[in-house]
């Protein structure tokens, strides 16, 4: 004798449901965890660039390096964090997504202020190759 088969369940596995999230403790060691990674590596890539013009020879005149590669090696930095927060938003870690926006936004500045500094000693060694901080000075 052949029973009647009875239709399928729904499977409500395989539609949107609500957003999964990620776990609150460790969303916020991840997001602590990046930016204590992000600042120590700004801190030695500024720290590199104010090195490169300290000398103990005091007959020697030393000017600093110029900021572009360090802006670039920081602009790097920055798009990590981009990446991190972009990968945090997919797994649903909103507080490592702020963390991560928060320092793009500060390489952001610290690129754009930098760039526009070391474009208006640029342009100031060019008008003036004589003036301090210029590498024919002295």
């Amino acid at each position: 004798m052949n029973l009647p088969v009875a239709p399928r369940a729904h499977d409500a596995t395989a539609e949107p449901g609500p957003r999964r999230r990620a776990d609150r403790g460790a969303d916020i060691g991840a997001g602590c965890g990046l930016v204590f990674l992000e600042l120590t590596a700004l801190v030695v890539i500024f720290g590199l660039w104010l090195l490169s013009g300290f000398n103990l020879d005091p007959a020697r005149t030393v000017t600093t390096d110029s900021l572009w590669t360090y802006l670039a090696a920081a602009a790097g930095v920055g798009l990590l964090a981009v990446a991190a927060a972009a990968i945090a938003a997919r797994a649903g870690a909103v507080v490592t997504v702020t963390t991560q926006a928060g320092m793009a936004v500060l390489v952001c500045v610290l690129v754009f202020g930098g760039a526009a500094l070391q474009s208006h000693q640029d342009q100031l060694c060019h008008d003036m190759p004589s003036a301090a901080g210029c590498e024919d000075s002295g």
